[in-house]
């Protein structure tokens, strides 16, 4: 299926690693020009050599920056500006989750956490959204939780900021309409380096890889039997940022092995 994004430029955050660097692969091999950042510059440079090699260098921009940094948001997109000639699509996938339950979350963490949920969606959004506008397939798709439906007990904070951010993807898939469209994906558990540290701090030490997250999706009754991958998630984003769900806009694709409790 042609997604129609070949010759369009994709911009991802949080690229270097993960989903976002599954995405960013992903977008590269439907023929797109892909525009990544991350914070740590070291990681990011590596993976934009090994990319530049197997892609070409005409088709890669990294940018070491947090995107909580609204001028330096703005410098990227010039920058994607005047190295591609503009954004079609905009992912956004930086954050982390946050355990803790009520009683243990400080006023300092509240803010953090509301701080890095909503603003790691603002400030790319704002930075790009002329470009997008200026685009005949403007996109933003962002990576989201299923916490903002199904809330968890000892993810209190991360739950309620999950919320918000869903809520803000709704208003802006009609206030941006139609020049733009919003959508976002809706992650369960998927195989990550936060789950590999956990697996490696096991009890067990004897318990292979493979025997642990089987058993991790079992106590947390997957359908599916298995986390899932980056790159069954990537594939969705890339899909909804592209020409090819052109008539989508304001929706929300689950991405969990059909652990989701909601109707």
């Amino acid at each position: 299926m042609d997604l129609g994004l070949k010759n369009r430029t994709v911009v991802v955050t949080g690229g270097s690693s993960g989903i976002g660097l599954a995405t960013v692969r992903h977008a590269l091999e439907e023929g797109a020009h892909v525009a990544f950042c991350a914070r740590g510059a070291e990681r990011l440079d590596a993976v934009a050599a090994e990319l530049a090699a197997e892609y070409g260098e005409g088709r890669i921009c990294a940018r070491a920056f947090s995107v909580l940094e609204p001028e330096a948001n703005v410098a990227f997109a010039d920058e994607v500006a005047e190295r591609f000639g503009g954004c079609d699509a905009l992912i956004t996938n930086a954050g982390q989750g946050r355990m803790s339950t009520y009683a243990d979350t400080t006023d300092s963490d509240w803010h953090d956490e509301l701080e890095l949920k909503f603003f790691s969606q603002i400030h790319p959004i704002r930075a790009f959204e002329a470009q997008l506008r200026h685009s005949p397939v403007g996109s933003i798709t962002a990576v989201n939780s299923l916490l903002a439906y199904q809330p968890e007990p000892h993810m209190v904070c991360t739950s309620a900021a999950r919320a918000g951010v869903q809520s803000l993807l709704k208003s802006l898939a009609t206030e941006l309409a139609p020049e733009i469209r919003v959508n976002s994906i809706l992650l369960g558990l998927v195989d990550s380096n936060q789950w590999q540290r956990r697996f490696e701090a096991r009890e067990d030490q004897t318990q292979s890889r493979e025997d642990w997250f089987a058993d991790l999706a079992r106590r947390k009754s997957i359908p599916l039997g298995r986390l899932g991958q980056a790159e069954e998630a990537a594939r969705a984003l890339v899909f909804l940022a592209s020409p090819a769900a052109s008539y989508v806009t304001g929706a929300r694709l689950e991405i969990s092995g059909g652990v989701s409790r909601f109707v």
